[in-house]
């Protein structure tokens, strides 16, 4: 029988944090709804998440991998189980849930935000995908939602720029006031931490691209979803706190790798002819100064 949303939280080495996410996760589904069943898939951890997860959390679809899928694996992983394929379908697939809503393992729910964004999916009909306001443990402001990335990105990533650049659209950022705002706004991706995926937008472009073990795989997956004709939006109404880069942090030094390997593979699978030449260019100084700057 069919169920509105599949929730699916990856975990790695979080055991505290994936419980006090589940905690808010349930709070908000048993008083706000939607219905739901909640996947989460721990990663290969040491740190006796599996265990803990399945003694506070028996309702809950636990799959214990013996290695680390990465985040696009692990959350691939769920999707299959769920009854996803990883191609393009054309399959009704009525025995699916409405949604899947991909919920990283370091957050806190506030009340109502799983419906604000499941009643907001499913009241535009053209949206393939929603996202929370994300705001740090402090409750300041986060950027949740980004544009597709492109070459200024790079340079100021990489290069000092002048300050004001940092917040600007040429880096990639929305308004703040759009943030503050009571309306859905369109925006070209989402922050993984919290993304809500219809049925139809996941059957027509598949699964995550596992190449990305870690990083950029979100922007991928929504350059897809925006090509078969979906929009994507970010939804002010439903609040999460998003702490942020925990798992990522137990391993930075391979976390920087990760990062500027995704990104070089969506500038290769996405952009050619000089614009990918300059990419890489971009990137050759730009890693190269890092590394002396680190020496």
């Amino acid at each position: 029988m069919a169920y509105d949303l599949a929730v699916v939280i990856v975990s790695w080495n979080t055991r505290d944090l994936t419980l006090d996410a589940l905690r808010t996760l349930y709070a908000d589904l048993d008083a706000h709804g939607p219905a739901a069943q909640v996947w989460v898939v721990d990663n290969a951890s040491t740190d006796d998440s599996a265990a803990a997860t399945r003694r506070e959390f028996p309702q809950a679809n636990l799959i214990a991998s013996d290695r680390n899928l990465g985040f696009a694996g692990g959350n691939n992983h769920a999707l299959r189980q769920i009854g996803f394929s990883d191609q393009p379908s054309q399959n009704t697939g009525s025995d699916l849930p409405r949604a899947v809503y991909l919920l990283n393992s370091d957050t806190r729910t506030h009340p109502g935000a799983t419906r604000a964004l499941y009643d907001t999916l499913f009241s535009l009909p053209r949206a393939g995908v929603v996202g929370a306001r994300l705001t740090y443990d402090d409750g300041s402001f986060q950027h949740s939602a980004f544009r597709f990335p492109g070459l200024a990105q790079l340079i100021i990533d990489l290069f000092p720029v002048p300050g004001r650049l940092y917040e600007s659209a040429l880096n990639g950022r929305y308004p703040r006031a759009a943030y503050a705002g009571a309306d859905p706004f369109p925006v070209d991706h989402t922050l993984g931490a919290t993304m809500m995926l219809r049925r139809e937008a996941i059957q027509q472009t598949g699964l995550f691209d596992e190449q990305y073990f870690m990083y950029v795989e979100e922007i991928d997956w929504s350059m897809r979803i925006r090509r078969a004709g979906w929009e994507i939006y970010c939804i002010p109404a439903a609040h999460v706190t998003h702490l942020g880069g925990q798992s990522t942090s137990q391993v930075r030094p391979q976390s920087v790798i990760n990062l500027w390997r995704s990104r070089m593979l969506l500038f290769e699978k996405y952009y050619s002819g000089p614009r990918l030449a300059l990419a890489r260019q971009i990137i050759r100084l730009g890693m190269r100064r890092q590394i002396t700057l680190t020496r």
